[in-house]
């Protein structure tokens, strides 16, 4: 914490929500990647007959009525839908009841929820519509459907908050700085509750099009479980996902005041945001961003490398991230990177572009929260000599961790870090 910070502004979690390809609930989510299960399959939205690419990690078996009416789901756009049900379970786990708020209240709430693409579905349904049966025809709800901001909207009408509404597009490290927002928001007084997360629904053949021609894209179409390898020697891309995550973040002095100390799950101590100022879609080769946005977190946070117990990494499986992400780890943590624990979730839950980081709250949340580490899944044979790190392969371990730090870095060269800590009173 900041020399300066009023203690009562700490910025606590007190409630979890997700929607994955691993499961459509935080516990679901939770348990499935201590069990290392993939999320990976064919590809069941669209025809993928003549792609490179045929497999994705998609959601499944998801109704958005759980979060909204049917015709409200009709209006709106697969990632608006994911955002709304994983910030629903996140209110409600959370304990949190609005509906006897008074109008000062509401106006100390905020959302930020973030997205790398918001609905482009929209863009691409809309477009057909009107060269086959014209403007007419055009739906007139496909503007707010596809707008990235929408998700966040949605959530504030839902909940009648009247604070910041705010939605940023920093590709992948864009739920990131849904923490650092939501951080700052509480620090300086300004919000008492912040709803924030990410959420992403980009699986389109034009995406796949485009990142399959990129060379981003895995084409291990006859093996999707093993597909996604970070730091292995054998990975050849990432595996595409969808999915949103939502945490409720509140001043320790407000959830102590309603009660709710029990509901604290964890403190969010630290954030930073760098850039790389290098290439539109490729790291820095030194990974130096990446590093001073590790390096920074921390002293946002109050911490050095000796007191991170655990890392989620970025580690997308694609042979450029990796690799700089280990040198960016190195340089930030000097002789203690080669001892922190460090695994990541899109092993097993793909990449959700801009909600990826958002699960990545949740797993290190999880891993101070239960004591146990989830596994990078499909590490079997690790890149040697660059990724000579201790990426927790194949099983889950147990370990008591006090603090731990994710990482998103986004296409354009943007670095994002959080941080997070067992909450003691």
């Amino acid at each position: 914490m900041p020399p300066g910070t009023d203690p009562a502004r700490r910025a606590v979690v007190t409630g979890l929500g997700a929607v994955t390809p691993i499961g459509n609930d935080a516990t679901t989510f939770w348990e499935s990647l201590l069990a290392g299960r993939s999320g990976a399959g064919p590809i069941t939205s669209f025809d993928p007959t003549g792609f490179d690419v045929r497999i994705a990690a998609e959601v499944k078996d998801f109704d958005p009525t759980t979060a909204m009416d049917r015709k409200m789901a009709r209006r709106m756009s697969r990632f608006i839908h994911f955002g709304m049900a994983a910030a629903v379970e996140a209110v409600d786990h959370a304990g949190l009841d609005f509906s006897d708020w008074s109008p000062d209240q509401r106006d100390r709430a905020a959302v930020v929820l973030n997205t790398g693409g918001g609905g482009m579905e929209q863009v691409i349904e809309g477009t057909a519509t009107l060269a086959a049966k014209g403007p007419g025809q055009v739906s007139p709800f496909a503007i707010p459907a596809l707008s990235g901001s929408m998700a966040a909207a949605q959530v504030s009408m839902r909940y009648a908050i009247t604070g910041p509404v705010i939605t940023q597009v920093a590709a992948c490290a864009s739920s990131v700085i849904a923490f650092q927002d939501a951080l700052r928001l509480i620090r300086s007084g300004e919000c008492d509750v912040v709803i924030a997360g990410g959420s992403e629904a980009a699986l389109l053949p034009i995406a796949f099009a485009a990142l399959g021609n990129m060379g981003a894209l895995s084409k291990r179409n006859d093996d999707p479980t093993h597909a996604s390898r970070p730091f292995d020697r054998d990975r050849d891309g990432f595996v595409f996902g969808e999915g949103a995550a939502c945490v409720v973040i509140e001043s320790v002095a407000h959830a102590l005041d309603r009660g709710a100390g029990d509901r604290i799950q964890a403190e969010v101590i630290g954030a930073a945001l760098t850039a790389d100022a290098f290439h539109i879609s490729a790291p820095e080769p030194t990974g130096r961003g990446a590093a001073m946005a590790m390096t920074r977190a921390m002293r946002d946070a109050g911490v050095g490398p000796g007191d991170v117990d655990y890392v989620v990494a970025h580690g997308t499986s694609t042979p450029l991230n990796d690799i700089t992400e280990t040198r960016a780890i190195k340089s930030a943590f000097g002789d203690r990177a080669a001892r922190v624990p460090i695994s990541s979730p899109k092993s097993m839950i793909g990449h959700l572009l801009g909600a990826a980081a958002a699960a990545s709250g949740l797993t290190a949340i999880g891993a101070i929260r239960e004591g146990w580490i989830p596994p990078t899944a499909n590490l079997e044979n690790p890149d040697l000599p660059e990724c000579n790190l201790d990426y927790v392969p194949l099983v889950k371990r147990k370990a008591r961790v006090d603090t731990a730090m994710i990482n998103g870095f986004g296409f354009g060269g943007q670095n994002a870090v959080a941080i997070f800590r067992r909450f003691e009173g």
